[in-house]
């Protein structure tokens, strides 16, 4: 088919490679505009951009695909579909209607539990046991379109957020390219969602990545999966400086040990909550990279009894 891909991070751009192996004329990419990134903050493009660019593809970078010049230069494509992934703009109804077929969006969630901007992350925080990968017809709503197809995945133990993602973005992949097929054969069923279950994937912000140890054990553990490798859970570690240095929580594990909030239980990072305890895999003690917890007491022994901030 003739189809627009609109889509920035990875997670898209798994979908977009997809799509280009299966054949289909990629008439337009859209993607977010190149932002700051990396430690001189220099305008780089997406990933999505990027690839776009090294395949020959036609690609545009609108600030707001609501400006009556993007909106004209979309209808003009004529297209048979649009694939929307993690695209990181609202859609009018003018965009959403402009392709044959209609536009679909590639949502990693099982809908209607977490519409939004951060559904894996959300998922793993509400210590949810599944979630999944589902093609919606889009609609001016919020993820409200009716559901063309699904596939479910398992969240483990020690999923954190980057596993995660790596899994939905290679199944949300094959499982938008399949529909498409489906979409293009008009056999592709439209199932309503239920008024029941919504919930919203909030934006995750800066002050939600903060360890709160008086919390259960429980809730810290899927929290600092939730938000690894990005932004980061995180604690103060005292020192024997004057201030204490602050530590990434990057995996962790729950354990049902009893003690105070806070405190090193043991020489292997476990750390009392207000219900249960928290054992502590890999860390990132500021300005230096990822360690398991092992080689980071290789270097920076925490001693039983301390109590982190």
């Amino acid at each position: 088919m003739r189809i627009a891909f609109l889509g920035t991070p990875d997670f898209a751009l798994a979908a977009l490679r997809r799509l280009v192996a299966a054949g289909h004329e990629i008439a337009c990419v859209y993607s977010q505009p190149p932002a700051p990134r990396g430690r001189g903050q220099t305008l780089q493009p997406s990933p999505v951009q990027a690839f776009a660019g090294q395949q020959g593809l036609t690609v545009r970078t609108p600030a707001s695909m609501r400006d009556p010049a993007e909106i004209a230069a979309f209808a003009a494509l004529n297209l048979d579909a649009a694939c929307v992934v993690a695209f990181g703009q609202i859609l009018p109804g003018a965009v959403l209607d402009a392709p044959r077929l209609g536009s679909f969006n590639l949502h990693g969630s099982l809908l209607p539990r977490w519409r939004g901007a951060a559904p894996i992350q959300r998922a793993i925080m509400a210590g949810d046991a599944v979630t999944g990968v589902e093609v919606m017809r889009m609609t001016e709503g919020l993820d409200e379109g009716p559901v063309l197809a699904s596939e479910t995945l398992r969240i483990g133990p020690l999923d954190t957020a980057g596993t995660l993602h790596d899994r939905m973005a290679a199944a949300g992949a094959e499982l938008l390219a399949r529909t498409l097929v489906d979409i293009e054969a008009g056999e592709a069923i439209e199932t309503p969602q239920s008024d029941e279950g919504v919930t919203y994937a909030k934006k995750i912000g800066p002050k939600v990545a903060r360890i709160d140890w008086a919390k259960p054990g429980r809730q810290i553990d899927w929290k600092i999966r939730g938000l690894s490798p990005f932004p980061g859970a995180w604690f103060l570690l005292p020192t024997d400086r004057q201030r204490p240095v602050r530590v990434k929580a990057l995996l962790s594990a729950f354990e049902d040990i009893d003690g105070p909030p806070g405190q090193v239980l043991d020489d292997r990072l476990l750390v009392g909550t207000g219900e249960g305890a928290v054992r502590l895999l890999r860390v990132q003690r500021e300005g230096r990279g990822p360690q398991e917890a092992a080689v980071f007491l290789n270097g920076a022994p925490v001693a039983v009894g301390t109590v982190l901030g």
